[in-house]
């Protein structure tokens, strides 16, 4: 009685396995929803600076550096979103041409994914400090 033979990693290389594209396919999504949800939090925290400056001419307080923060950070957030979907893009497409070539390294580290997560740790951080200094 014979069974159909599986593929081993000697018949089959992970290059050739269309689920590690379909995989490389969802990381490449999932940085494009990281680099659209950085642009409309941006875009909203930018929009709330709007707010403030109108309650600022409303208020008894002259208006100042209220509204300033927010825009500020809304802006670098959405730009930030904008090259983190560059990035997404440009390592998608080095990915796919690495499996190809067959020149794919596996268990590499994502810089993209730390370098991210230190600036967003450092904006935290410095909203934190904001928060806790401004009243």
């Amino acid at each position: 009685m014979t069974s159909a033979a599986k593929p081993t990693s000697e018949t089959s290389p992970a290059e050739r396995d269309p689920r590690v594209y379909f995989a490389a396919e969802r990381t490449f999504l999932a940085w494009i929803r990281t680099g659209l949800g950085l642009m409309g939090v941006g875009f909203a925290v930018s929009r709330f600076s709007l707010f403030l400056r109108q309650l600022d001419s409303v208020g008894d307080r002259p208006t100042g550096h209220t509204a300033t923060l927010p825009r500020g950070s809304g802006i670098a957030l959405v730009a930030l979103g904008v090259l983190v979907n560059l990035l997404a893009a440009l390592r998608h497409v080095q990915l796919i041409r690495e499996l190809r070539t067959g020149t794919w390294q596996a268990g590499r580290i994502s810089m993209q994914a730390v370098v991210l997560a230190i600036i967003l740790a450092l904006g935290g951080l410095a909203m934190a400090v904001y928060l806790a200094v401004v009243r």
